[in-house]
Parts: structure tokens; C-alpha cells; sequence
């Protein structure tokens, strides 16, 4: 339906110069559209929004006043995101490529216009990127940073003798593979410690 309006509205789109390549929506609230552009000179969110919105206004008027957040699509979603969270600004985003996750870290004051209302922001944003969302504060980042410093270390001061059935002989052995703290020892694998 927004694709189809905005097709109506804007002539590059009807003609193929700009193309809608994302839309996710919460109707009657809110849509998000990721457009781009085939030709350099036609900037792709201008076209949509039109002279002073009048483009855009036109969309809205015919969806009784939902809201329309327009955004350049970027090839990477690390870059996409950025946009796709408007009106926050990201300041950092992580990748996390296995479980198709972002962690996005904004400025404390911006963490709750990122997630939005009901978490609207930061649901309708995911649903545009298609990755899996999770949104930190600058504090809170740190703090879990903290965290698992102070679990690291307290890990490494336990000696390996500690763990049932671990003498000093196979201990000593242990460090001398590579495996001299509790953390490697969870990371190490059957065959590596087998080895």
C-alpha cells in the first residue's frame, strides 16, 4: 500500500529512477521506507519528501496521518541501521554475523527516542534492516564492560587445582597447552584437551 502511494506521488519512483527497497509499518502509526536512487543526481529521499513535503504530506493525508520516516538504503547494515533509527543518532554498532544480531550503542539521553514508544522505534527498524536489533546506552555498555572484566579476573585468580580431580601434575600440563585459566579450559575443545 505505501509503495503503491508513494508510486502515485512520485513520479521517479513511477518511472524507475528511485526505487522503494524497504517498507516496514505498524499501520496507522508509523512506516519506515528505505529508498534509493539509479541515477547520482536524483537524491532519493528529496523526491519522496517533494517541494516543502508536499510529497510526502500527500502519502500522509491518504493514511489519516500516520507517520512517514524516509531513509537512503545503504548496502551494509551496519551502515543502514544508522539511518534506519532516525531520529536517534547511533553512535556505535556491532555486528554479530552467526546470530544475525546488531548491537547498536546510543548516548544515554538517546535511548529511549531509539527504542520509541512501545519499542516501535527500534521494532520497525529491524524489521527494515532484517537483522535482530539490541539497543544500549553508553552506560550501560560500560557497566556490562565492567562486569565481565571483574568475572575475568576473578575466573584467572581461581588456581586450576581448585576444579575436582585436577592435581598440580595435570594442572602444570594445562598451562603448558594453553589452557591456564578456567575461561580457557570452557573454551577448549574435546579433542584439544583429549590432546
Amino acid at each position: 500500500l505505501v509503495k503503491k502511494l508513494f508510486e502515485m506521488e512520485v513520479p521517479e519512483i513511477y518511472d524507475g529512477t528511485v526505487m522503494i527497497v524497504a517498507v516496514s509499518r505498524d499501520p496507522g502509526e508509523r512506516s519506515k521506507v528505505a529508498v534509493r536512487s539509479k541515477d547520482r543526481d536524483v537524491d532519493p529521499v528529496g523526491a519522496c519528501v517533494g517541494y516543502r513535503g508536499s510529497r510526502v504530506q500527500a502519502v500522509v493525508r491518504e493514511l489519516q496521518g500516520e507517520k512517514i520516516d524516509i531513509m537512503p538504503w545503504r548496502e551494509t547494515p551496519l551502515d543502514f541501521i544508522k539511518s534506519a533509527l532516525q531520529p536517534a543518532e547511533v553512535s556505535t554498532v556491532y555486528a554479530n554475523e552467526e546470530a544475525h544480531t546488531l548491537t547498536v550503542v546510543v548516548a544515554d539521553e538517546q535511548l529511549s527516542l531509539a527504542i520509541g514508544k512501545r519499542g516501535q522505534n527500534a521494532r520497525l527498524a529491524a524489521k527494515l534492516v532484517g537483522w535482530k536489533v539490541d539497543i544500549k546506552s553508553r552506560a550501560e555498555l560500560e557497566r556490562e564492560r565492567a562486569a565481565a572484566a571483574a568475572y575475568a579476573a576473578a575466573e584467572a585468580a581461581v588456581p586450576l587445582t581448585a576444579l575436582p580431580g585436577v592435581g598440580e601434575k595435570t594442572a602444570e600440563r594445562l598451562t603448558e597447552a594453553g589452557f591456564g585459566t578456567l575461561t580457557a579450559l570452557r573454551q577448549a575443545t574435546l579433542e584439544q584437551l583429549t590432546a
